[in-house]
């Protein structure tokens, strides 16, 4: 979800967009560029909410498959078992 924090608004609207955006949930990734004016101001603000509402952050490469997948047609990834694991070596019935 895009924090908008590059119009420039403010830190009160950033927080805003994302804390009581109706599609954050779990697995939700939040942009937020470097370079707007409000954002280095707006983060810490930001996390302990997210926290607040229960939420744990991590890191993009914690969310992704980094071997063994294939991407759909929207973008989400999924794991293609490996010669070694047994999915792939079972036998159909």
């Amino acid at each position: 979800m895009d924090s908008l924090d590059w119009k420039d608004y403010g830190v009160e609207t950033i927080l805003s967009n994302v804390l009581n955006h109706k599609h954050l949930g779990n697995g939700s990734i939040i942009l937020c560029h470097n370079g707007a004016k409000h954002t280095a101001e707006a983060l810490e603000s930001l996390i302990d909410g997210l926290q607040e509402k229960g939420f744990t952050l991590v890191k993009m490469s914690d969310l992704i498959y980094k071997d063994n997948y294939e991407m759909d047609t929207e973008g989400r990834q999924h794991l293609i078992a490996s010669p070694e694991s047994p999915a792939a070596t079972k036998e159909a019935p």
